[in-house]
């Protein structure tokens, strides 16, 4: 787990429960949009969003269920950088429940955006080195 340098802590909530009383799955798919949201602030790429109109836009997501969560608890979402390319990047995910058993493993891949063109575009080497940190 220690080379997942990013990490989140979510309170698990009643509404996050389906009728079997566990984490409903589409609440995982919530938490791994947490996880990646807290990548994209971490690397400054939200920040750059901000200034340049250009930023990171989701193309790919996938999760795979290991073991249920509950309420009342935490889920704890660990997050490191998966794949650099030309104009994408991946990013895995793992969600630990409160004894740091895996629960689901997950996978996005993004690409680099220019919102005004509405076309993909090359990940800035500003960004590239930042995001290999993670």
């Amino acid at each position: 787990m220690e080379d997942y340098k990013l990490s989140l802590e979510i309170r698990i909530d009643w509404s996050d429960l389906d009728m079997y009383e566990h984490v409903n799955n589409v609440s995982y798919m919530r938490y791994l949009q947490s996880g990646r949201v807290n990548f994209w602030e971490a690397s400054g790429i939200h920040a750059k969003f901000r200034e340049t109109n250009q930023g990171a836009m989701l193309v790919s997501t996938k999760c795979d269920f290991k073991k249920s969560l509950y309420y009342p608890g935490k889920a704890l979402i660990k997050t490191r950088l998966d794949f650099i390319g030309t104009k994408s990047f991946g990013i895995e995910h793992r969600i630990l429940d409160e004894q740091g058993e895996t629960c689901a493993e997950g996978k996005d891949v993004v690409v680099y955006f220019d919102f005004n063109k509405k076309e993909t575009i090359p990940v800035p080497e500003e960004i590239r080195k930042i995001i290999s940190r993670f």
